[in-house]
């Protein structure tokens, strides 16, 4: 997955600065993002704070890892299962 040129620290300065009042056109172009990724980022992280969203980043890395995990032990019981259900 590509690494976004936003760290979360960013992105809730700029949503912060949105929610004061600054014009959505002006953002969009002192930031050098488009008004879909002010939008996708104000629905993704809303009101949160920097260590939410630092929390919510580290949450959802390790879902992405145990995911994996059970999916790997998934397969390795499928073959298992098949192997053992062959006759030799």
């Amino acid at each position: 997955m590509r690494k976004s040129r936003f760290t979360e620290a960013k992105i809730l300065a700029v949503l912060h600065e949105w929610e004061a009042g600054a014009k959505t056109a002006e953002l969009v172009r002192r930031h050098g993002v488009t008004e879909q990724t002010l939008y996708r980022w104000k629905k993704n992280y809303g009101r949160m704070q920097v260590v939410e969203a630092k929390r919510l980043k580290a949450l959802e890395e390790e879902n992405r890892q145990l995911k994996r995990l059970v999916a790997d032990h998934a397969l390795n019981i499928h073959v298992v299962k098949d192997l053992l259900g062959r006759r030799w």
